[in-house]
């Protein structure tokens, strides 16, 4: 143990923590290679959108700029878990000193918000799109996405530096084992020990925030999408209109129905084992980052149409070494 605060010395941090969630799962091994596959498809995927995103310039419109923000979000979420995790259990080493342990911290929350956040301004594009088509142009713009964009990336960021330094002022005297598959918030709080009921209070405040709002926000929104499309006057336009929502459905599905589910059965304390909550909770995480670029690519007909351009000159340019 070493002090924490040189001004306080009833503050004691320790050099770091020992993460355990995952440790005692059958065939981890297994699981993290799994999850190191999936984390280069993740890699892979993310950064090829958003590639084509930047140097098609037909596609720097609102939507594509929350989609790009969306792989860009994904790939910093999935980098943020899985190196560590690789490390924890191929290494044999799951020692994470404390400091690096509150970066890892931030870095998760910080990401994992924004997707929840970025998700949400997906759905606003959508309800501006199908609801207010006339005046699409000029209510969502490049600017106005930016702003949008800019806004959640400045409110994520300072309100996790708030919860995460707000374990600072805690001592950790008893055991340093972290139960979860990274240096999660709560597991790290169950090991202070002392008064850690505004810990609690602004972890819960957050979870709502995070999970609650966006959700009941995109529930209204498509709220909105299904009374404008039952006043469309023939299926063929209703079809069309939906149809341009699949993927964000797709998206939300994956992402909060997972988490929802987990948090209310911890919430009412429903009986089940705990490891498989985390390795539910951990494929959530990941997952999503990987099937969103997928996702976007199969389902989006301008980025489709913008990879099969780029095969068909690719094979146009090298004729003669693709025939051999």
């Amino acid at each position: 143990m070493q002090n924490g605060n040189s001004a306080n010395n009833s503050i004691i941090h320790p050099a770091g923590f020992y993460i355990v969630g995952l440790s005692s799962v059958p065939y981890i091994n297994i699981y993290v290679m799994f999850i190191t596959v999936l984390y280069v498809i993740t890699v892979i995927c993310n950064v090829f959108l958003i590639t084509i995103i930047y140097y098609d310039h037909r596609l720097h419109v609102p939507k594509f700029m929350a989609v790009g923000n969306l792989a860009l979000v994904d790939l910093i979420l999935s980098t943020s878990l899985v190196p560590a995790m690789i490390k924890i259990h191929l290494a044999l080493d799951n020692f994470l000193p404390f400091k690096l342990c509150l970066v890892q911290m931030f870095t998760y929350y910080t990401f994992v918000s924004l997707e929840s956040l970025s998700i949400c301004i997906l759905s606003y594009d959508r309800f501006i799109a199908i609801c207010l088509p006339l005046r699409q142009e000029s209510i969502n713009t490049n600017t106005r996405m930016a702003y949008i964009i800019g806004a959640i990336w400045l409110f994520c960021i300072f309100i996790i530096i708030y919860a995460t330094t707000s374990i600072l002022p805690l001592s950790f005297c008893y055991s340093l084992e972290v139960n979860s598959y990274f240096c999660d918030f709560a597991p790290v709080l169950l090991l202070a020990c002392n008064d850690m009921t505004h810990q609690w209070i602004l972890a819960t405040a957050l979870t709502m925030v995070f999970i609650v709002v966006p959700l009941t926000f995109i529930f209204l929104t498509y709220i909105g999408i299904l009374i404008a499309v039952f006043r469309m006057k023939n299926n063929q336009s209703r079809y069309k209109a939906l149809a341009t929502c699949t993927e964000h459905l797709i998206i939300v599905t994956f992402f909060f129905i997972p988490v929802f589910i987990i948090f209310n059965l911890s919430f009412f304390r429903v009986l089940w084992h705990p490891k498989i909550g985390l390795v539910c909770l951990s494929l959530s995480s990941l997952i999503t980052p990987c099937v969103n670029p997928i996702i976007y690519s199969l389902k989006t007909k301008e980025i489709r149409s913008r990879i099969f351009f780029l095969l068909t000159h690719r094979l146009s340019v090298h004729p003669h070494k693709n025939a051999h």
